[in-house]
């Protein structure tokens, strides 16, 4: 379920339907228009669409081929302006990520509000897109760089490979001076070397926890790592925000390129 808002304030609802997914290659959705609760509106048409992201020279290119039911609703559809705002919308992909990329890039982690109950970490990192997947996700890389602030090691470090795997990461000061506390949660989603979906709780504490999306991304400088954080309210959002996570992921990222990808 999405909704678009137009220049006079304006709100048109829709949905996709998700039909097949090859991950980084293509997928298809039925897209449809979607009533104010949310549901299918079944009095206007419907319409399945494939998408084709192929590697070029100077970039991806991405091939969207639509069926429809009856010429009468391409007829319709195309009335109602969808092959112009179909045409606006792939335009705007080459903006949204050179916006991301130059708001990253030469920074060090930022963390970005986006709604209420989410924000988006970011940072250029100089290595390839496989070294940094292969750094998130191999334990022996993992426990060298994720440790936040200096004087902190990671003791335990059960990474999650397979969706519906469990992970769980300890940490503990070197000196003793504090207690051991760490995190667990569960692999949703895996496209290697792209984008991973997991969730997240910290050990001992009540609640549902958080949602994390990483994605990398090639860009000129290395690789564009962006985390959308979904957070259950935006009193939880500001309260983790607040305890120096910022600084301590970019501690962690810094290593990460000096010690690991060095």
């Amino acid at each position: 379920m999405y909704t678009m808002k137009g220049p006079d304030g304006d709100t048109h609802g829709g949905y996709w339907e998700w039909l097949s997914v090859e991950p980084v290659k293509s997928f298809e959705v039925r897209d449809g228009f979607a009533t104010p609760d949310g549901e299918p509106n079944t009095e206007l048409p419907s319409m399945r669409m494939q998408f084709v992201f192929e590697e070029t020279d100077d970039g991806s290119r991405v091939t969207t081929t639509t069926h429809f039911s009856s010429l009468a609703d391409l007829e319709q559809l195309l009335e109602m302006g969808m092959e112009e705002g179909l045409a606006e919308a792939m335009s705007q992909m080459d903006t949204v990520l050179a916006d991301l990329t130059s708001f990253a890039a030469g920074q060090a982690t930022t963390t970005q509000i986006l709604s209420d109950t989410q924000a988006r970490i970011s940072r250029v990192i100089r290595g390839t897109v496989e070294q940094v997947w292969r750094a998130h996700h191999d334990p022996a890389l993992v426990q060298r760089w994720m440790l936040g602030p200096e004087g902190w090691t990671m003791p335990v470090c059960e990474v999650a490979t397979t969706v519906g795997e469990k992970y769980r990461y300890e940490w503990e000061p070197v000196d003793g001076t504090e207690g051991r506390f760490g995190f667990e949660g569960e692999l949703l989603e895996s496209a290697p070397p792209y984008r991973a979906v997991t969730t997240e709780r910290m050990i001992g504490m009540p609640g549902g926890g958080i949602v994390n999306e990483l994605t990398l991304t090639a860009v000129a400088a290395g690789t564009l790592l962006a985390l959308v954080i979904t957070f259950p309210d935006a009193e939880t959002r500001d309260a983790i925000l607040a305890t120096g996570m910022t600084d301590g992921m970019e501690a962690s990222y810094a290593r990460l390129e000096t010690e690991v990808l060095a």
